[in-house]
């Protein structure tokens, strides 16, 4: 682009020169340097002024070679126009522009490194003389991308000598590219004997060049964390490009001087029946370097330095030793930790196993278990909480406050128990019942039951008011109590009792039954006697009526009175002469009677 600006203002100059009418000598003007990538197609452009009135111009290109020999490219006159055979040019060169012009360009294709020459543009006038321009093109390659490669063993620290630590590469770039070697985004400074950057290069048959750069230094313990990478500048036309490896780092092997030992779990307390896993760790990496554990006199090999006490005990209480030696040298370096077990012994009561307590009387029990740790002491009964504490107190006992006690001891994920019985004995107590006093219908059937208390257990018979000793339908007896039921048939008012009795008294309960009579069923029968009375009038006020007849003829039905009480009824028929009259007791009467 600068280049086609250049020679449109020059053109201008020269029509404006040509206007004025000024005279002016034989002048070649060109650029001092032309860029371009290899493989591209650029042109290089030659402006020139001629005096007013000459003619017969020649124009020549020539290029001034490695050796500094000046060679023929072009040659043109007013008859011919020449190319010269045989350069690296020939076939990739072409000439274009007219004298009247005043400039000539000529174009090189499929540009390569070694055509990066001197150019000369010589324009000659035969009154005037020779007027010469020269160019130089310069060509360049962009390099492929950089490679880098890592030392891959591991570094020992040494102080006295030189590491290699990797290697960066860049091929095919023109001109000569240049490595740059960083650390951490940092330019590393060469230091002899410390830091040191070994650069080689080589120029390939292709005219391109392959740059490698070697980076060595003493390698220190800070150096483990360190990034290193190459930066690579080259040339292009107009400026330069930069482009970068991929970083590295490096394995420094250095010996621990301190090591930590730490339970990783479980977290908080440990307890009597866990496992417990220990970890260690050096602050070193030597490949030589390896773990052991020490307890109670016992060595442990960790895996991937880790170790597991399983199911431990207060027996395994104390110092647990990490010793990391170096098979090199031997030497060692100890870490420790301390791991405390807590404990929960079990539960004690005292008084233990069973208590035997009379009616009213007191009692104080207490549970209590060894542990490490601060207890806490709940006394359940049923599944329910009754006290609070390593003491349970009972005052004025009763049936009720016998059963058994449960005695819970927990703390901090730990639990024990124990179990106090209690018994309380007395004279039978029978559970008062509402349902002594009832009434029930003849014929049916009722069940009685009786819940007593008492220990020893008593024993419980039914008995009528008669002497009669019933059999119970179901007894069930459990220490301390019995739960006794009786099936008794109502057939008249009854009275029965149950009656508990042990060692130390007796109670009983008496049931008054009362049958209900049949007065329902006599009202009922009264009333059917009444509507057949009823019916029987109806039927006689009919026949009276004459709405009555028979199946053979007609018949009437007559009500008389005979006597006192004699109802005499007369059955007619219209064939028979004869009338038979019947009395109210199935009688047979003559007419004479009625």
């Amino acid at each position: 682009m600068a280049a086609r600006n250049t020679v449109s203002l020059l053109v201008g100059l020269l029509a404006l020169l040509s206007t004025w009418g000024v005279a002016a000598k034989v002048e070649v003007s060109m650029e001092d340097r032309v860029e371009v990538f290899k493989g591209e197609t650029t042109p290089i452009t030659c402006m020139f002024t001629l005096p007013e009135g000459v003619s017969g111009v020649i124009i020549e290109w020539f290029y001034v070679t490695k050796r500094g020999e000046k060679q023929s490219l072009y040659y043109q006159d007013p008859s011919k126009k020449v190319v010269t055979k045989g350069t690296q040019f020939t076939d990739r060169m072409s000439v274009n522009g007219t004298v009247a012009s005043g400039v000539i360009v000529m174009t090189i294709s499929d540009v390569q490194v070694d055509d990066g020459v001197e150019f000369i543009c010589s324009i000659r006038d035969l009154v005037e003389g020779t007027a010469n321009g020269r160019t130089t093109l310069k060509v360049f390659a962009k390099p492929d991308l950089p490679t880098i490669e890592g030392v891959k063993t591991g570094f020992s620290i040494n102080e006295h000598s030189l590491s290699k630590i990797g290697t960066c590469e860049v091929k095919n770039g023109f001109p000569k590219p240049n490595i740059t070697w960083y650390r951490n985004k940092t330019p590393v400074r060469p230091a002899p004997g410390v830091l040191e950057v070994v650069p080689s290069s080589i120029l390939g048959s292709n005219g391109l060049f392959t740059v490698k750069s070697e980076l060595n230094m003493v390698v220190k313990k800070e150096d483990k964390d360190d990034l290193f990478y190459c930066e690579i500048n080259f040339f292009v036309p107009a400026g330069w490009g930069m482009t970068e490896t991929s970083a590295i780092n490096i394995t420094v092997y250095y010996p621990s001087t301190a090591v930590d030992v730490w339970v990783e779990s479980p977290k908080g307390i440990i307890k009597e029946g866990d496992s417990i896993e220990l970890h260690c760790r050096g602050n070193g990496n030597m490949p030589s370097s390896i773990l052991t554990f020490h307890h109670n006199g016992e060595d442990y090999t960790p895996e991937n330095n880790v170790m597991v006490f399983h199911n431990v005990t207060r027996l395994s209480n104390g110092v647990y030793e990490c010793i990391s030696t170096d098979t090199d040298t031997f030497k060692e370096i100890k870490g420790k930790t301390v791991v405390f077990v807590n404990y929960l012994d079990a539960a004690v009561v005292v008084p233990e196993d069973t208590v035997l307590l009379d009616l009213g009387g007191e009692l104080t029990a207490t549970c209590n278990a060894l542990s490490s740790l601060q207890t806490e002491t709940v006394w359940m009964k049923f599944g329910e909480e009754v006290s609070r504490g390593h003491s349970l107190i009972l005052k004025n006992v009763t049936f009720d406050s016998a059963g058994t006690y449960l005695c819970l001891v927990t703390v901090e994920g730990m639990e024990t128990n124990g179990t106090l019985n209690v018994k309380v004995q007395g004279p039978p107590q029978i559970m008062k019942s509402d349902h002594t006093e009832m009434e029930e219908s003849s014929e049916t059937t009722v069940n009685l039951s009786c819940n007593v208390r008492g220990f020893p257990t008593p024993s419980v018979i039914w008995i009528t008011a008669d002497g009669t000793i019933l059999k119970a339908e179901s007894e069930v007896e459990r220490e301390g109590e019995v739960m006794s039921v009786v099936r008794i048939d109502v057939t008249s008012d009854i009275t029965a009792s149950c009656k508990a009795s042990n060692a130390l008294g007796t109670d009983s309960l008496t049931f008054n039954i009362k049958a209900k009579g049949t007065g329902v069923v006599i009202a009922v029968v009264i009333i059917c006697i009444l509507l057949l009375a009823i019916l029987g009038s109806v039927l006689y006020f009919l026949y009276k009526k004459g709405k009555i007849c028979g199946r053979s003829g007609k018949q009437s039905l007559t009500k008389e009175k005979s006597g006192k009480d004699n109802i005499v009824v007369e059955m007619k028929n219209d064939n028979t002469e004869e009338a038979v009259l019947l009395g109210v007791n199935g009688e047979k009467q003559t007419p004479r009677n009625q």
